[in-house]
């Protein structure tokens, strides 16, 4: 049998050009924070990414008993309290009904004394069409400089959008892409989710995804993705299966190329997420929305690993703190 691949932090390293491009981008994201509420439209200061929140869930984790012994002792319980937060990734809120079909779906696992233990974030679209941090980064902070609407950014993002399309043409993407399209009206709980990067259990290095179980992928047509979600958990349960794919050699699993898929791994499972009915919380109030899903508020041995991740941890951190310096004396609804 294969040994896993063990951690290292040289996959997290980011050199000195990586770290300039990474402080601007930075400021982009508080720039774009403190603007967020006319950029949407709204009363509070929004996320930079996945701004409109569909539903937020309370529910459980249950462990797999049946677990190998090398992953289970870091979940001694049967089961973890969960929150949950449903997403779309636009960086705006739109009061479009009809929008790109790309969605989040972020959990913290907690302990028993309510602390977290680990956060995914998940999304619908199992790869990323970029690889290089600095690419990302120009591209990110454009977007940001864009929304803003500042003089000069059209071109600057243009040709930040040009530099990403070589990684858009890789086999596995192009074959999600029309998967993606064949799945744009599903209702959006019976899509699966996936972490695109990877993450740490302990030493090993792995990704995660969930796939919902006996949730209809045509659900009502008409209305809002939260009121389809509200109207869903009126009669029925949510159930999806958490599996995890282990990094073995980085020929097949490579974990800072995230525009293809992980071979020769095969899926494990990790447990089963549940969400009873009636277990949605409201969306709109003011701690849902300062809500942080940071993965690197996680406990050591669950957080990210590569350096598209590493630039998350600061990402995230920026928002968090804008979002709450403008937040903090807002009532909202």
């Amino acid at each position: 049998m294969l040994n896993p691949l063990k951690y290292n932090r040289n996959f997290d390293k980011l050199s000195y050009d990586e770290k300039i491009l990474l402080d601007e981008a930075k400021q982009s994201i508080a720039d774009f924070v403190e603007s967020s509420p006319e950029i949407s439209d709204v009363n509070f200061a929004t996320r930079n990414a996945h701004a409109k929140t569909h539903s937020v869930l309370q529910g459980v984790l249950k462990i797999n008993p049946n677990l190998c012994p090398d992953i289970k002792y870091l979940f001694d319980k049967e089961q973890y309290d969960i929150v949950a937060r449903v997403s779309n990734a636009n960086m705006k809120i739109s009061k479009k009904q009809k929008q790109i079909p790309a969605y989040g779906f972020a959990f913290k696992i907690k302990d028993d004394a309510g602390r977290t233990i680990a956060n995914y974030p998940l999304v619908n679209f199992p790869l990323f069409p970029v690889n290089s941090p600095s690419v990302f980064l120009k591209l990110f902070t454009n977007i940001n400089r864009f929304y803003l609407k500042k003089i000069r950014t059209f071109f600057p993002l243009l040709r930040s959008l040009y530099k990403i399309l070589p990684s858009c043409f890789t086999r596995d993407f192009i074959s999600e892409v029309f998967k993606f399209l064949k799945k744009r009206n599903d209702f959006i709980l019976s899509h699966d989710f996936y972490s695109v990067g990877a993450y740490r259990l302990d030493e090993k290095i792995v990704k995660i995804k969930i796939v919902p179980v006996n949730v209809p992928t045509k659900f009502i047509r008409k209305g809002s993705d939260r009121k389809k979600i509200r109207t869903y958990f009126k009669d029925a349960d949510y159930t999806a299966h958490v599996f995890i794919q282990i990094c073995f050699d980085l020929q097949n699993q490579p974990i800072n190329k995230l525009n293809v898929h992980w071979k020769d791994s095969p899926d494990i499972l990790l447990g089963q997420i549940n969400f009873e009915k009636n277990s949605v919380l409201n969306p709109n109030n003011c701690e849902q929305e300062l809500l942080s899903f940071n993965p690197f508020e996680s406990a050591e041995i669950f957080q990210p690993v590569g350096k598209i991740q590493k630039l998350r941890d600061e990402a995230y951190k920026v928002s968090l703190q804008t979002r709450k310096k403008i937040n903090k004396l807002l009532k909202y609804k």
